[in-house]
């Protein structure tokens, strides 16, 4: 048989190519790119841990932010968003937590991608007009859904309970053993929570946040928040001069001793309320998962600085 000229060999290369890319996705898709693994695309860091958890090494679990970003403000590259495309499954926190990331998720989704929100599985609850005394930002006012459900291990737990079902219909696998198995170990967490702060006395848990991303946690361990430094849901608001002196006023009244900032909180906004109220700063890693530990040591961290904050204020 005749061989091919030159031109005519590399236009067999260049077509068998292209073939592979259109198989494989381009290099970003799913589980035939992964070795055969199903792809499970995640927002968020703390939401990755836990997935991971849960599916083991069954798929390919890929988180799109980096550890430590402020969800409210962090935007995809064109990387992330062909990641989306190309997933059998995305994993999203919702409620708008990930607002630069609405469009591109809408988009995979209306492409046939299978979207499981964590949001639609757990008791959401509302910022409600009149609570903390200090606030008077439109978000408390209109009763918004809160979406930082993951400081609570519990709400994480109810979570984790609904995802097989989505991973099986997506993907094929049956994730139900370690579902039950990490639902059983963030029971354990609570519990190992709750006695942890059990030991912040009764007149010292009321709290002032960075923003309003610690309602699940202080519903349920039993501390009631007084006022944000951002007034809102998302770190994107800014506080006014009035809102600081009236926060400061506020922290004093309930003997707040301490202000809790966190990321996407202005450090000088932070250091201007405690100033004026006559408090500190004490920093919380709400959206930063730790360098080893995975959601245990994050929830335990916040847990530990939270309890160290306080009783040192007796």
């Amino acid at each position: 048989m005749r061989r091919p000229g030159p031109i005519a060999a590399v236009v067999l290369v260049l077509a068998c190519v292209v073939g592979m890319l259109a198989l494989s996705g381009c290099g970003e898709g799913s589980g035939s790119v992964a070795g055969g693994r199903p792809v499970i695309v995640v927002t968020t860091p703390v939401l990755g841990s836990v997935v991971r958890q849960v599916v083991g090494d069954a798929a390919d679990v890929q988180v799109l932010m980096p550890n430590g970003a402020d969800p409210h403000e962090w935007r995809p590259s064109a990387r992330d968003v062909a990641a989306l495309d190309h997933a059998d499954l995305i994993v999203e926190n919702g409620l708008g937590l990930e607002g630069g990331l609405t469009n591109a998720i809408q988009q995979a989704r209306d492409d046939g991608v299978p979207v499981f929100t964590a949001t639609d599985h757990v008791s959401v609850r509302r910022v409600g007009a009149g609570e903390g005394g200090a606030s008077t930002d439109a978000d408390r006012q209109a009763g918004a859904l809160d979406p930082h459900f993951w400081t609570d291990p519990l709400a994480m737990r109810q979570v984790v309970l609904a995802l097989p079902p989505a991973v099986k219909s997506a993907t094929g696998l049956d994730v139900q053993a370690g579902a039950a198995a990490e639902a059983a170990r963030l029971a354990g967490l609570s519990r190992a929570v709750g006695a942890a702060l059990a030991r912040v006395p009764a007149g010292q848990r009321d709290i002032v946040t960075g923003h309003e991303s610690l309602g699940y946690f202080a519903d349920r361990y039993g501390f009631r928040i007084i006022g944000a430094v951002t007034p809102s849901l998302s770190t994107g608001a800014e506080a006014s001069a009035s809102h600081v002196a009236d926060l400061a006023a506020a922290a004093r009244a309930h003997h707040a001793c301490v202000v809790f900032g966190e990321v996407g909180t202005p450090a000088a906004v932070t250091e201007a309320v405690a100033s004026e109220a006559g408090t500190r700063v004490v920093e919380l890693s709400t959206h930063a998962l730790p360098a080893s530990g995975g959601y245990d040591a994050f929830v335990t961290g916040i847990a530990t600085a939270v309890a160290d904050g306080l009783r040192r204020c007796a």
